[in-house]
Order: structure tokens, then C-alpha cells, then sequence
């Protein structure tokens, strides 16, 4: 089985309230799809509910959740919530990606 990435404090406290202010719960789905200047790209958005065969994990009562087929390109990773001065973005920290792109969204295997 392989680990689900987790959340940092600081995304985690971001979530709550992006979660709060729509009225959602606090549960954030990572999803990869294919395409970005790497070959996959992270997406992020609030999900209603986990699905069944979704792996998750939770800080300070924040879920976040990753489909199965996703899992396998982001297992180990660590989801974190950065502000600089080129704007505020989640990141991940994806020990699996061998190449990543200026940008911080997309990576290569």
C-alpha cells in the first residue's frame, strides 16, 4: 500500500478556511492528470466527501484525499501552502518527481 501525502500545518489552515468561507467541508482532493510542461500536473479542489477508494489522510482536522490512480504518482508527498512574492500557491513535495517545471504544478517521473 502506498503512503498518501499529507498536509503541512500551513495548508491545512489555508483549506479551513477557503473551506469555511464556501461552505465546504474541509476536505482537499489531489488529483495528477497528464499534460503540463512536465508530463503531469497537480489539481487541487475542495471535495464534498472522500470516495471509497480514495487514501487520505488528516492535520488538524483537515482530510486531504487522492484517488487510487493518482496515489501511485504522489505517494510519500507533502502538500504545503506557500505565500512569496510571486503569488500564493498549495505545492507539493513529491520525492517521486525527477524533473519539475519552473512553475511548481507540473512534473515528470
Amino acid at each position: 500500500m502506498s503512503t498518501p501525502p499529507t498536509l503541512t500545518t500551513a495548508a491545512a489552515t489555508r483549506v479551513a478556511a477557503i473551506a469555511s468561507k464556501q461552505g465546504k467541508p474541509a476536505i482537499l482532493r489531489l488529483a495528477v492528470d497528464g499534460g503540463g510542461c512536465s508530463g503531469f500536473q497537480y489539481r487541487f479542489e475542495l471535495a464534498s466527501n472522500a470516495e471509497n477508494d480514495d487514501a487520505t489522510s488528516e492535520t488538524d482536522g483537515v482530510r486531504l484525499v487522492v484517488d487510487p490512480v493518482s496515489l501511485d504518482l504522489v505517494a510519500g508527498s507533502s502538500v504545503d501552502y506557500v505565500e512569496s512574492l510571486g503569488g500564493a500557491a498549495f505545492r507539493v513535495e513529491n520525492p517521486q518527481a525527477a524533473a519539475g517545471c519552473g512553475c511548481g504544478s507540473s512534473f515528470g517521473i
